[in-house]
């Protein structure tokens, strides 16, 4: 697909004599580039009109599309002519009189950082396009950056995966924003550009910062984990609007599921950041220590104790990066005003058609036709994207079940067979079985065993097991006893939500394989 090493930077590599200070001169100066004009470039632009006289930005939108093409019509009625004649002019041409629209082409010449606005349908052939052309055009300084929020997919390798840790110097750009604030005189809001270099990364946050004082960027290194976040984040907004509509009169439930959608999404990235081929050079080869990008320490890391000694098993520094996490937070929010998330409206849909229908979805087709339907275009709803290669995702990056137990459920309630169809729409649909979801799949498999031990305290084997368990000194016995606690009447009493956790570990599992 790519070569993995692909030269991005500002600068020839690696930092040599040449005058680094007119070169980095060039980048304040220059301007950045959006290829693609779907609903979020529009609105950036619109911004940047509404605030500036100056232009920093320029659009190409793809061949055949509309610059506004992404607006509704009663947006467009809302919108000011002399800010859209404005945004008109950032996407023309200036090297003709034909009045056509810039292309890629145009981008590169013109711009020193060039954003692929391209959703994941498109992405990685308008990437290969960009670096073919950057070396036609010999404009191999140009900082090319992405902002897709969905999984990828090789169809020949069957394999799902976040872009930027395949092309590991690819540029990362989000934050949480709602569209119509963007359009806002008033209103404004962070987001993070991330680079794995610490000094591409602090001039490309300089370049988006400047194009409205609106708009804060910050600068990081985590180009993949960033990426993950958003599309585990676009999966998950679909889960919270589902609660927030659906048990909207359970509103003992609705913090429980928030917070277990939010931290599960920063544990997997947790897990993808320790695959990271470069994350030793990450930390240790950068021309300054990455406290001085605004993270508060060097390294954040998670360990468990194996064999006496502890391992480290997560990496959480890419939490230090705020706008991230709260681009998580508020994808999960109902506004006071204004619309949510078109991922967040997809989960609204899904609750009100469960609500009528008394079911799940027969699948995704049916998911995707009750979104169109209520208004909701297809190419904007990326999570339904990234839903459907979750189950290799989760073996991509060894993820645990019990770190991705919600969006297992969600999974399994749009995309799981029909023989679990209706346990699912019982846990989902009933505020105390989904309670217990949440208090029990995220145990883990040595936890569960010791609460199955305790629930079946009155078969030898229970006790075995938990006698043996504290009094085996090396804990081997702990760590592979695979004993089952056999309960016949047990197992016809089981509550729906256990029957649900284990029919997903079997599946899944088996998914992985």
């Amino acid at each position: 697909m790519f070569d993995k090493n692909l030269s991005n930077s500002f600068f020839a590599e690696p930092y040599s004599s040449e005058p680094l200070a007119k070169r980095i001169r060039e980048v304040l100066n220059g301007k950045v580039g959006f290829y693609s004009v779907g609903l979020y470039p529009a609105s950036l632009a619109y911004n940047c009109a509404l605030q500036n006289e100056g232009f920093n930005i320029l659009l190409a939108p793809r061949d055949g599309r509309e610059l506004f093409g992404a607006f509704s019509d009663i947006d467009l009625s809302k919108m000011d002519n002399g800010i859209k004649n404005k945004i008109e002019s950032m996407a023309i041409s200036n090297e003709d009189k034909s009045g056509r629209y810039n292309t890629l082409k145009d981008l590169l010449i013109n711009c020193e950082l060039v954003v692929l606005s391209s959703n994941s349908k498109h992405i990685i052939t308008d990437l290969d396009l960009a670096f073919k052309l950057k070396k036609e055009l010999n404009r191999d300084n140009v900082l090319i950056a992405c902002l897709v929020g969905s999984f990828c997919h090789d169809h020949n390798l069957n394999e799902s995966f976040v872009l930027c840790e395949k092309l590991n110097k690819l540029a990362f750009f989000s934050g949480f924003h709602r569209h119509g604030a963007l359009r806002n005189p008033l209103d404004s809001f962070t987001a993070n550009f991330c680079h794995p270099d610490a000094m591409n990364a602090i001039l490309g946050a300089k370049l988006l910062n400047k194009i409205s004082p609106n708009i804060q960027v910050s600068a990081g290194i985590h180009n993949v984990e960033g990426q993950y976040i958003k599309a585990a984040k676009n999966i998950s907004s679909i889960f919270a609007g589902f609660g927030h509509t659906f048990h909207k009169n359970n509103p003992g439930l609705l913090p429980t599921l928030l917070t277990l959608l939010l931290d599960q999404c920063l544990d997997q990235a947790a897990y993808v950041s320790m695959s990271r081929t470069d994350r030793e050079d990450l930390y240790s080869k950068q021309p300054f220590s990455i406290t001085e990008l605004g993270y508060s320490v060097q390294r954040i890391e998670a360990s468990y104790i194996k064999d006496g000694d502890f391992v480290q098993v997560r990496d959480h520094t890419f939490t230090q990066l705020k706008a991230m996490v709260a681009d998580v937070r508020g994808s999960m929010m109902l506004p006071v005003s204004g619309n949510p998330t078109r991922n967040f409206q997809a989960g609204q849909v899904l609750a009100e058609k469960m609500i009528e229908y008394k079911r799940c979805p027969k699948g995704v087709d049916e998911f995707i036709e009750w979104c169109e339907r209520s208004g909701l275009k297809r190419g904007a709803l990326e999570g339904i994207n990234s839903l459907n290669y979750w189950p290799n995702i989760l073996r991509k990056y060894s993820i645990p079940l019990n770190n991705s137990s919600m969006i297992n459920l969600l999974y399994m309630c749009i995309l799981g067979p029909i023989e679990i169809k209706n346990c699912i729409y019982n846990v989902m649909s009933s505020s105390r079985e989904l309670a217990n979801y949440c208090q029990e799949s995220v145990k883990s498999l040595k936890s569960k065993k010791i609460s199955e031990a305790l629930d079946n305290f009155h078969l030898k084997t229970s006790v075995d097991f938990v006698t043996k368990s504290l009094t085996d000194e090396d804990k081997l016995f702990f760590e592979f006893n695979e004993i089952g606690f056999d309960d016949p009447l047990g197992a016809q009493n089981m509550p729906i939500y256990n029957k649900v956790i284990d029919y997903m570990e079997t599946y899944l599992l088996e998914s992985n394989l």
